[in-house]
């Protein structure tokens, strides 16, 4: 029996156009998945799409009608990985509503709204994997990152509330935890080699984890051989949590 393969699988990846999301969907097709990537921007989307192999559509998943058109061009849907841009910093104090409402929109309502479309006919087949990026955050909040802080641990919640329903029909409903990984959010909120230096320190790795190694946990919570993991928390994060 050949391990770890994903052939005759169909998967969606929101936020694919680069970054984990990009790397989580390089790794499916890897493994022998048809993957449709989901995001925003056409040019950067159809770019990376095209670069890995994967199929693409331009679609807002922080609206329904983003998420409809996501869900009906990738077709019958076996592995949903739903990632999306982090909230920008402040302080808790200081977000306003309309910074709530965004952050529930983009991070929480979407990842349910997802799971929703996809998850009857993963039912039927006896056969479902959704996946959640989340952050090292849920556990350990960041005091400059209040509406990621409550929204990704909304979704870690929320999965494993599903995980309960829907265990006994195949379906697994996990999370991954990034730590500090080499992304553009990354740069954008630490952006002198300072900034940099002082975080890796902390980090008993001594280094940024990369999108690759975030996506190798998604691609593993994908297979076969994760079928009896559910309701987890996957953290990739260098020893940050230690």
């Amino acid at each position: 029996m050949t391990l770890f393969r994903l052939e005759g699988k169909r998967a969606l990846v929101t936020g694919g156009s680069k970054g984990i999301g990009l790397a989580a969907a390089h790794d499916l097709i890897r493994l022998g998945a048809r993957v449709t990537v989901a995001a925003r921007d056409e040019q950067t989307l159809r770019t990376a799409a095209d670069a890995i192999g994967a199929r693409w559509v331009v679609a807002d998943v922080s609206t329904a009608r983003g998420v409809a058109a996501a869900v009906e061009a990738a077709g019958e849907t076996d592995i949903l990985v739903s990632n999306a841009g982090g909230p920008p910093p402040a302080k808790p104090s200081e977000v306003g509503e309309e910074a709530w409402q965004a952050g529930y929109d983009t991070t929480f309502l979407s990842t349910v709204r997802l799971a929703n479309a996809v998850l009857a006919g993963m039912r039927g087949r006896k056969w479902g994997r959704i996946i959640a990026v989340t952050s090292l955050t849920v556990g350990r909040p960041s005091p400059t990152l209040p509406v990621s802080n409550a929204m990704r641990a909304a979704v870690t919640n929320y999965l494993r509330t599903l995980a309960l329903e829907v265990g006994s029909d195949g379906v697994t409903c996990n999370t991954v935890a990034p730590g500090y990984t080499a992304t553009d959010r990354l740069k954008a909120l630490n952006r002198t080699p300072a900034d940099a230096e002082k975080l890796t320190a902390r980090i008993p790795a001594r280094r940024f984890g990369q999108p690759g190694e975030v996506a190798a946990a998604i691609a593993f919570l994908a297979t076969n051989e994760a079928a009896y993991m559910t309701g987890q928390e996957l953290l990739v994060d260098g020893g940050w949590s230690i």
